[in-house]
C-alpha cells in the first residue's frame, strides 16, 4: 500500500488493478498517509483557501427517471417547483451582495429552460455581475445548445458522470438514458471551452470497488476542472429506497485520491457530506477538498429539491449563513474566499 500510494503521489497515475487494490485494502494507516499526501498537494497550489459557491437550485422538474433520484419523473409524492428568471435573477443579486462570485444554476432537466430562456438568465447575471463565473448543471443537451449557452457567458458546466462503466450505468438509470451519450456530452462541454466537472456517487447501488477505480481512471484520463463525488444517500421514493446510504470514511479516503491524481483539481466537500455526519464538510475539506456550495435557493423552495432523503437545507448550508460556515472552516485552519476560484492549470504535475 505505501509503494502504490508513493507512485500515485509522485506520477499521479495508477494502473486500474492497482486502483482497486488501493481500496480494497484500504486501512487509517493508508488513509492518514493519503490525507496528509493530499492536503501537503492541495497546500502547494491553493493554500489554506476554501472557495465557495452559490448554490441555486432553479427547478426539481426533471424529465428523466434516474432509478435514485428523488426528483425523478415517477415520484408522484414530490412537490415540484420551478423558479422564475426573475427569481433567479433575484437570487445572483442577493448572492454578489453577500459576496459571492460564481453562481451554480442546478435543477432537473426541465424543459422549461429552452437554450432562449436559460441563456437570457445567464446573459442577464453576467451583464449585472460581469466579475463573475456562471456554471450550469442541467443535465444532458445537445451540442448546439451547449455552444449557444456559452456564447451566453457560461463559464463552466457540471455533468457528474455517476459511473465509467456502462453495465453498472445501466443498472442505476431507465432505458432510454444512455451512457455513451453522458461521455459525449462531456467530451462536447471540454471541446466548447467550458470549465467542466464530472463526478460520481460513493457506495451507489450495485457499485463494486472496480467501478470505483474505473471512475478513478476516468478521472485520471479526463482530467475534469471540477470532480463532485459524495456518498448515496437513499431517497423513500425510488426504487432503492432499502439500499445502504456511502460513508463518509470511502467519500473522504477517495477525495484524497483524486487530489494526487490531478492536483489542480477543483474538489468540493458535498451538501451529502454534511448530511451523513454533522462535520462531514470539514472532513471532506480536512481529505483534499476545497470547494462548499451553500445555497442561495430561496427559503421556501429548498427542502423540495430532495435529490435524497433529510438533506440539510438551513443553518450552515444557507448562503445567508455564510459567517457560520467561514467559522467553522477556521476551527479547521481554513479561509473561505469568495473569488471565483479559477482552476490553476499552470501547476506543474
Amino acid at each position: 500500500m505505501h509503494e502504490l500510494i508513493q507512485r500515485l503521489y509522485e506520477n499521479h497515475s495508477l494502473e486500474l488493478e492497482e486502483y482497486e487494490n488501493l481500496i480494497i485494502n484500504r486501512n487509517e494507516e493508508a488513509a492518514k498517509i493519503l490525507r496528509d499526501l493530499a492536503v501537503e498537494t492541495r497546500k502547494k497550489i491553493y493554500g489554506f483557501k476554501v472557495f465557495v459557491r452559490g448554490l441555486i437550485e432553479i427547478s426539481n422538474i426533471c424529465k428523466n427517471d434516474c432509478l435514485y433520484c428523488g426528483i425523478r419523473r415517477s415520484n408522484k409524492n414530490c412537490e415540484r417547483y420551478r423558479l422564475t428568471p426573475e427569481q433567479i435573477i433575484k437570487c445572483s443579486d442577493e448572492g454578489y451582495e453577500l459576496g459571492f462570485r460564481t453562481f451554480v444554476l442546478q435543477g432537473g432537466e426541465d424543459n422549461f429552460f429552452s437554450d432562449e430562456i436559460l441563456g437570457g438568465i445567464v446573459k442577464e447575471i453576467k451583464s449585472r455581475h460581469s466579475d463573475c463565473a456562471v456554471t450550469l448543471s442541467m443535465g444532458e443537451r445537445s451540442y448546439d445548445s451547449y455552444k449557444f449557452l456559452r456564447t451566453c457567458g457560461a463559464d463552466r458546466y457540471l455533468l457528474r458522470h455517476e459511473t465509467a462503466d456502462k453495465d453498472h450505468y445501466e443498472k442505476i438509470h431507465p432505458s432510454e438514458m444512455s451512457f455513451e451519450n453522458r461521455m459525449k456530452c462531456l467530451h462536447k462541454l471540454r471541446e466548447l471551452g467550458y470549465q467542466v466537472g464530472c463526478g460520481f456517487m460513493v457506495n451507489s447501488p450495485y457499485q463494486t470497488e472496480k467501478n470505483l477505480a474505473q471512475d478513478l481512471k476516468f478521472i485520471e484520463t479526463f482530467k475534469p476542472d471540477m470532480c463532485g463525488i459524495g456518498p448515496f444517500i437513499p431517497h423513500k421514493d425510488t426504487p432503492f429506497k432499502n439500499f445502504n446510504a456511502g460513508t463518509v470514511e470511502l467519500t473522504c479516503y477517495l477525495l484524497s485520491i483524486i487530489r494526487l491524481i490531478y492536483p489542480p483539481v477543483l474538489l468540493p466537500a458535498t451538501t451529502a457530506l454534511g448530511t451523513i455526519n454533522p462535520i462531514g464538510r470539514e472532513l471532506g475539506i480536512l481529505s483534499g477538498a476545497n470547494v462548499v456550495m451553500p445555497n442561495l435557493s430561496p427559503v421556501n423552495v429548498r427542502k423540495k429539491y430532495e435529490l435524497y432523503d433529510n438533506k440539510i437545507c438551513t443553518g450552515e448550508e444557507s448562503a445567508q449563513c455564510r459567517e457560520c460556515l467561514n467559522n467553522r472552516m477556521k476551527k479547521i485552519g481554513y479561509e473561505i474566499v469568495t473569488d471565483r476560484g479559477d482552476i490553476k492549470h499552470s501547476m506543474k504535475i
